[in-house]
């Protein structure tokens, strides 16, 4: 397996540092809001690389953080005029919904900030002890740049660059304009947590680095975990950052391999709530099921900036249709887990740095291929066996194409004339039991005047949408 590293800024072979097995973290949610799309394709990117890691036979530790102590999600809260508790548990009971809406699995680990903060102030006290971070004047602990000698070796940026480092104001004591804060002194009435340095509340960076040593990190390697990953935008300041405060913190580097993914584009424009087009995930999920939205999602490489767009997605769409219609031609079949060439092959393209778009071509080959001979005489029974293996490795490694096919293509119809719908299928095959065809034929009328096709099978009476 071959893996883009980005702070080396080229293709590495794939060597964990235990035989056989993964550690990897993702930088999660800060749960003030509901997910966006940009939250969506970094969940699918590192769910589909664990995934492929797993096929290849390694034992991945998934760990992906929630931030659920943040200066946004104490604004939210006086202005709801609720508890912190209850807009957290929210907005990451709906992120949970939403992952599992397209496919996302949940990671082995999934750590909160509350629940962390005797390892963030283990790390800051850690840092203090060498010399790698100071206490001001007005209470706050600031991380000093200058004291690390490989501080910006992840991002390459220069020094003097003026950057944003933390998500809340700057104190005026700090040495160094790069400095950043390891724990905020809190003056005022809002939440603040107990610590040896003062009431406060961590800063924004150390969260990941005290996650990774608590619950992931070897203490014998070089590299605390195997694989560090998230967006692109968190590379600086967060990961350099990060990294920066283990490296001086610990006895080893943070990550052996850095993956980032790119941005999603709304038609175009880098998504940002400051520009008004964020696209929230739960929005795209009334008007599309949510394995159309993975696949949509998933069918550019993950490093590329993604362009969001009806068209494409519609496009999209209809590609994953032609993998349910092949489906269903099998659907009297069992799962069935042979080996196959096309299994071997799609491995190697998706081992080969998530090389999706060699993935889907073979994908789209091997339909095309099958329907092909499906269409010739004869019962092709080695074929059908194998077509199925090939979809159900699909589903395994890439996560589509799992769902029932009749049901699959039932999306758009609500509830109630879902309802209606089988109500009226039963009362038509009750009908036709009793050799009553007339009844029979005006019922089927009825069914089909509500928008969907209804097929008779020897499994009984299916409907999709037309």
């Amino acid at each position: 397996m071959h893996i883009f590293d980005s702070v080396q800024k080229t293709k590495r072979k794939f060597t964990p540092l235990k035989e056989g097995k993964v550690s990897l973290y993702v930088c999660g949610p800060t749960v003030y809001d509901d997910a966006h799309l940009g939250h969506a394709k970094s969940a699918l990117v590192f769910d589909l690389l664990t995934r492929v890691l797993e096929a290849n036979g390694y034992e991945v530790t998934y760990a992906r953080n929630i931030t659920d102590i943040d200066d946004k999600i104490i604004k939210k809260a006086i202005e709801q005029k609720k508890d912190i508790k209850t807009i957290t548990d929210f907005y990451t009971e709906a992120f949970h919904t939403e992952m599992e809406a397209i496919g996302v699995k949940r990671p082995t680990l999934e750590p909160k900030a509350t629940q962390s903060l005797e390892a963030m102030i283990e790390l800051i006290q850690k840092l203090i002890d060498k010399g790698h971070a100071y206490t001001t004047p007005d209470g706050d602990v600031y991380f000093d740049t200058t004291s690390d000698s490989k501080y910006l070796s992840l991002s390459h940026r220069n020094q003097n660059e003026e950057e944003t480092q933390e998500r809340v104001v700057s104190s005026p004591y700090k040495k160094n304009h790069a400095d950043f804060a390891l724990w905020k002194s809190v003056k005022d009435n809002t939440v603040t947590f107990a610590s040896p340095f003062g009431k406060g509340r961590p800063g924004w960076h150390l969260e990941c680095s005290a996650m990774i040593e608590k619950h992931l990190a070897y203490s014998d390697t070089p590299f605390a975990i195997d694989i560090h990953g998230g967006g692109a935008d968190l590379l600086f300041p967060h990961h350099e950052n990060e990294a920066a405060q283990t490296r001086c913190g610990t006895n080893h580097e943070l990550a052996n391999y850095w993956m980032h993914n790119g941005f999603v584009n709304i038609e175009g424009e880098k998504m940002s709530k400051s520009l008004g087009n964020s696209f929230f995930l739960k929005d795209a999920l009334k008007v599309y099921d949510g394995e159309v939205l993975r696949f949509y999602l998933l069918s550019t490489h993950y490093r590329s900036n993604f362009n969001f767009n009806t068209q494409d997605l519609e496009a999209s769409k209809k590609r994953l249709d032609k993998l349910y219609r092949l489906k269903k031609r099998l659907f009297r079949l069992t799962t069935c887990n042979d080996d196959t060439p096309f299994k071997k092959e799609l491995l190697t393209a998706l081992s080969d740095d998530l090389n999706v778009s060699t993935a889907l071509a073979l994908i789209d080959e091997m339909i095309s291929k099958a329907n092909e001979t499906l269409d010739t005489a004869g019962k092709h029974k080695q074929l059908k066996r194998e077509t199925m293996a090939n979809l159900t490795y699909i589903e395994e490694v890439l996560g589509f194409g799992g769902k029932n096919p009749f049901v699959y293509f039932q999306f758009g119809i609500d509830e109630g004339t879902k309802e209606k719908i089988n109500m009226l299928i039963e009362q038509r095959n009750a009908a036709k039991k009793e050799k009553d065809f007339a009844l029979s034929d005006k019922i089927r009328d009825e069914i089909l005047s509500l928008g969907v096709n209804i097929m008779d099978t020897p499994q009984g009476t299916f409907w999709e949408k037309v």
